[in-house]
């Protein structure tokens, strides 16, 4: 009889054997990709409950709604800007094209009798609006080889020349937009009956954006580009072509969070976006995406937005308290200083240690070897004990025969595992030794340039 390989037996699993898989795969993504997205869960929960704590109002359904309305458009920014800086480059335009589209609504709404069917025009110009610039700010870097910053720098300020234009039009006196009264508009993005709808969005596009950057060829690629745009362009990548889709990608969100800025702030000024890009990028940073290109963390970013969000509402409520007269966007600003630095540390430091040659890897491998064979050995188990052709004595017999291969397993890998640990150590050994005569040879060679 053919020995059924892993994925048939996983077909007739039960219920102790599904869960338990479940178990370890949760644990094993947590444990290779998942430590820094825990952290700032983690870090997001204690701030909250220290909040909570010196102002009861912080933890109130009203602060809480009004929580998720501010963290919806800059996690949306967020989410668009992780391509860009997937590839090692910046978007400092996407604050500024957020605004302008809603600008360009409130404009629109303001000079048409029916604002029911303005808005009805708007809502895709909006996000047209955004994907345009990000195909100019792509064409620019990807095409006419601009640096990241300087083009988007460009774009940034091209964008809120354009506000001001349209500001103008509406509003001789001042730079100011109001939009007329509009409910279905915060209806469908923000407020549905007293429900955050806008999460429900959030949530939608952030599984758009793991779909693309981990499953589609365009996420791969970007991700390629950023780890070493040259090799990604002796593959045959279109570097050029997939930078741009990524800028494009930034645009088109940037158009898409311009929807929910403008139905949950229905007044609002050319200043409004000042900053913007900022506290998405610093989102992204504090969410795990590399500095340098070639990691991407999708819902890092959204956990980054999150985390600054509880940090500037609680700001606000603390200074309240303590009634220090004190503007909290300065300390916030401070605040999100430090952690985006610590956060790009932490980047460095992670890049180093893995740049670092590995003397355990042996050990490791050997390790890993050995939990897979036992995790098959397991799911054959379970397969046994949900088959009912069998009888409860053979489930048992079966079982215990398996429990004694695993044991046998297991007196293999620990004399295996010792020897992976000495061979290990011998390199160890061998690499130290390499360095210190690598040290020696360029203290001779200086000596010998000062005679």
């Amino acid at each position: 009889m053919a020995k059924k390989s892993v994925s048939e037996y996983t077909v007739a699993l039960n219920l102790r054997g599904r869960t338990r898989q479940f178990g370890v795969k949760s644990v094993n993504n947590l444990k290779s990709s998942g430590k820094q997205s825990f952290m700032i869960i983690l870090v997001t929960l204690v701030l909250f409950a220290l909040f909570t704590v010196i102002n009861s109002s912080y933890a109130s359904t009203d602060n809480l709604l009004a929580m998720v309305k501010s963290l919806v458009p800059y996690a949306i920014l967020g989410l668009g800007v992780t391509f860009v800086i997937a590839t090692g480059g910046i978007d400092l335009s996407i604050g500024t094209v957020l605004i302008a589209s809603s600008v360009m609504a409130g404009t629109i709404c303001r000079t048409t009798t029916s604002v029911t069917a303005a808005l009805a025009v708007t809502i895709p110009l909006m996000v047209i609006f955004g994907l345009l610039f990000g195909i100019l700010n792509g064409f620019l870097v990807a095409k006419l080889k601009l640096p990241p910053f300087i083009a988007t720098l460009g774009t940034m300020m091209l964008s809120r020349g354009v506000s001001a234009v349209l500001a103008n039009i509406v509003n001789k006196t001042s730079s100011a937009i109001k939009y007329p009264s509009t409910g279905w508009f915060q209806s469908v993005f923000t407020n549905l009956n007293g429900f955050p709808i806008g999460i429900i969005w959030l949530l939608a596009l952030t599984l758009v954006c793991m779909y693309l950057m981990y499953k589609c060829k365009v996420g791969r690629y970007i991700l390629a580009i950023g780890s070493n745009e040259e090799a990604a362009r002796l593959s045959g990548i279109n570097v050029d072509f997939y930078k741009m889709i990524a800028y494009a990608i930034a645009g088109l969100f940037a158009g898409i969070a311009a929807l929910f800025y403008t139905a949950a702030n229905p007044s609002l000024s050319l200043a409004s976006g000042n900053g913007m890009e900022l506290d998405a990028i610093a989102g992204v940073y504090i969410g795990g995406t590399s500095t340098t290109g070639g990691i991407a963390s999708i819902v890092g970013t959204i956990f980054g937005a999150m985390i600054l969000v509880v940090i500037r509402q609680g700001l606000n409520f603390t200074l309240a308290v303590f009634n220090s007269g004190v503007s909290s966007t300065f300390i916030t600003y401070a605040v999100t200083g430090i952690i985006v630095v610590f956060a790009v540390l932490m980047d460095i430091f992670k890049n180093k240690a893995a740049n670092k040659v590995k003397i355990n890897e042996s050990a490791s491998k050997c390790k890993s070897r050995f939990r897979e064979v036992v995790e098959e050995l397991r799911v054959k188990q379970d397969y046994i004990l949900s088959d009912k052709r069998l009888s409860p004595e053979d489930k048992k017999s079966k079982c215990a025969a398996i429990d004694v291969q695993i044991a046998e397993l297991k007196e293999v890998f620990v004399e295996e595992y010792a020897k992976c640990k000495v061979a290990d150590q011998e390199n160890s050994q061998r690499l130290k030794e390499s360095r210190m005569k690598a040290k020696e040879a360029a203290k001779a060679e200086k000596l010998n340039k000062i005679k």
